[in-house]
């Protein structure tokens, strides 16, 4: 990164031959003004703040004043507003337009649910503080955990995973715990092609083998396959439920129950459960441990707003080995179980909802726990968004939910197969998600092309190459939250592009043109990142 008095960039292009031709290009297209980065904007080291000199008074740092610059660009409170409301304009976001990420369940987030989070009784707590000064938040984390274990028919929940792969691993290691308390270690975890790919990476870092099971000519689990595969070396295995074609598996039951007969555990990628909440019980279908995407299906923030959530619901086989801490219901009073329980204590009070089981059984449920994901629930914001989300809707309206983000994804799929190909479009509905491929493109136009395309149509592209089941996967997720007018815009742009694509258009691979930045070399982004700031000189010689 250097300067750059003159306002061009290369990788704009010349979107004005004129401009170009005479030397007056800066850059700058309408209201979108070319921006530089903050350290380049400096002009003799200025500052927003000016303080005055105190005659007299001698340095308070004890001779540890800075003997150079700190780096830090020196700007005016109004070039930094604009500058920073200016990158923003370039940003996509919810509130601008449909994200159709696939599998990310990119929603809108409620305005009340921001406004709940940052009531001062949640939003300015500590971990250290006494439990008696933060009741309320220890009731609504084991109020949303009584929901999170009704919803999904399981029998207990562990609130402190900060994400969805934190999940994954929390789950495995309850079932590792399991199977070592029952003397049966086994070092395999079977991993569908149709899963999400966290699930073999967290299944290695936790130390198993990892497998994979292919998928048939449907989208989904080749039954016969896995049950082949099962055996004494098998601990698990790891099922995404809708999978990543967005299909349900029909043989979710009979996985289950095939995986318990040859003595290994099934966890279940929650992170699609936005499509089946309120209409199918996971614990149900005989999964043993599953994480949930509060972010996914309950609409808080998906990333850039501090921890995330990845709660954990366990059956009851697993339920012994469930993480610390946990919160406890004791009567009116709500206590933050940081030590596993003595084994074998008196029964108290009724079931707890939001902790981990039935307090009358919590001293064997907690003897044998594996320990600690993380040391706080600090993820309180989201908690409370999550909570303000369900009680908004009850148990009627998340039932709403996952039958409009299945209608709109199928609406999506039905409108646009006709131009696009949508390999599992004949085996019927498809869930929250519908799945395109790049067969019949021209000219050596991809899937990548297709999505640069949609950029200068006004919108994020899809998920794209994923599923790896699918060449040219394109995968589309509205979610429940748009109109028909909204869908109906994006699938106009789609069908743009897609009959650009498939008549070769080869203007295609110059897209995005009207972007704020034309396209990028990904590859050499992604193997020599600039991630710091330096001065023209210090570029040069590291150079």
């Amino acid at each position: 990164m250097t300067k750059n008095p003159s306002g061009w960039r290369p990788d704009l292009g010349a979107a004005d031959s004129e401009g170009a031709r005479t030397g007056t290009f800066t850059g700058n297209r309408a209201l979108m003004l070319e921006e530089p980065l903050i350290f380049e904007m400096e002009e003799g080291g200025g500052t927003g703040v000016d303080f005055a000199e105190v005659p007299g008074v001698e340095s308070r740092l004890a001779g540890l004043e800075r003997n150079r610059p700190i780096g830090i660009p020196g700007l005016s409170e109004p070039q930094t507003v604009r500058h920073y409301t200016r990158l923003s304009r370039q940003n996509y976001a919810i509130d601008l337009g449909l994200f159709p990420l696939g599998s990310c369940t990119m929603k809108h987030n409620p305005r009340l649910n921001e406004k709940v989070a940052r009531m001062p009784g949640f939003a300015d707590i500590h971990p250290l503080q006494p439990a008696d000064t933060v009741q309320g938040a220890l009731a609504l984390i084991e109020m949303l955990g009584g929901w999170l274990v009704t919803l999904t028919g399981m029998h207990s929940v562990a609130m402190s995973p900060k994400a969805g792969a934190h999940g994954e691993l929390c789950g495995l290691l309850a079932m590792r715990a399991a199977l070592e308390a029952r003397g049966d270690a086994r070092e395999v975890i079977l991993v569908p092609e149709s899963a999400h790919g966290t699930n073999p990476a967290t299944a290695a870092f936790a130390g198993y083998r990892v497998e994979s099971i292919p998928a048939n000519e449907r989208g989904r689990v080749d039954l016969d396959a896995l049950t082949a595969r099962l055996g004494p070396d098998v601990a698990g295995v790891m099922i995404t439920n809708p999978n990543t074609c967005g299909l349900f598996e029909p043989d979710m039951l009979a996985i289950s129950e095939a995986v318990h007969a040859a003595g290994g555990l099934v966890y279940c990628d929650g992170a699609n459960f936005n499509a089946i909440v309120g209409r199918v019980r996971p614990g149900d279908l005989g999964i043993d441990a599953m994480h949930i995407n509060l972010h996914k299906t309950f609409s808080t923030p998906h990333g850039g707003g501090g921890p995330g959530s990845g709660p954990v619901v366990f059956s009851e086989a697993l339920t012994p080995f469930a993480p610390l801490p946990f919160v406890e219901r004791l009567g009116n009073h709500f206590a933050l179980v940081e030590e596993e329980h003595v084994v074998g204590r008196a029964p108290r009070g009724p079931a707890v909802s939001g902790g981990h089981g039935d307090p009358m059984l919590a001293g064997q449920h907690h003897g044998s726990s594996f320990g600690r994901m993380t040391a706080f629930h600090g993820q309180m914001g989201m908690f409370t968004r999550a909570m303000a989300y369900i009680l908004s809707h009850g148990a009627d309206g998340l039932r709403q939910v996952s039958g409009d983000a299945v209608l709109n994804a199928n609406y999506i799929l039905r409108q646009l197969e006709d131009v696009l190909d949508a390999p599992f479009a004949a085996s019927g509905p498809c869930m929250h998600e519908a799945l395109f491929s790049d067969k019949g493109f021209q000219g050596g136009l991809t899937t990548l092309d297709l999505a640069k395309g949609l950029i200068d149509e006004g919108y994020h592209p899809m998920t794209m190459y994923f599923p790896l089941v699918v060449h040219g996967s394109m995968l589309v997720e509205p979610t429940e939250t748009e109109s028909k007018a909204a869908l109906d815009q994006f699938i106009g742009a789609l069908r743009s592009v897609a009959e650009r694509a498939k008549a070769g258009d080869q203007s295609l691979k110059a897209a995005p043109v009207h972007a704020p930045r034309r396209r990028l070399d990904e590859t050499l982004a992604a193997r020599k990142p600039v991630l710091v700031y330096r001065e023209p000189e210090q570029a040069q010689a590291a150079e």
